[in-house]
């Protein structure tokens, strides 16, 4: 397995009142007041997607559920932050959360 595999790329903007998180690996997304409370969120949400796709119900189905990934549309809104990031100050944030691993 390639290191860079178990880094999942997930960004985050505020919209109005709340703020959404997205991990773009997996297509998954969380919505809190703060930044830090959709981080923990979506954090929360990759560790019971992986254990689930890994040791749980879905575990016949871990392959699928390892590669889903989200729509190229969600890939551009990424990088498109990405670069609004590099070029000024914004209300979203760029993230790396790392693969939830458990040694067997």
């Amino acid at each position: 397995m390639d290191p860079k595999q178990l880094i999942l790329k997930c960004y985050a903007e505020q919209e109005e009142n709340c703020w959404v998180a997205v991990c773009i690996n997996f297509n998954l997304a969380a919505q809190g007041d703060s930044f830090e409370e959709v981080k923990t969120k979506l954090e929360a949400m990759i560790n019971d997607y992986v254990y689930d796709a890994l040791a749980g119900e879905d575990k016949a189905y871990a392959a699928q559920l390892l590669s889903r990934s989200a729509p190229l549309s969600a890939w551009l809104r990424f990088h498109f932050i990405r670069l609004k990031i590099a070029l000024c100050h914004t209300h979203q944030r760029i993230f790396d959360e790392t693969m939830p691993l458990r040694p067997a």
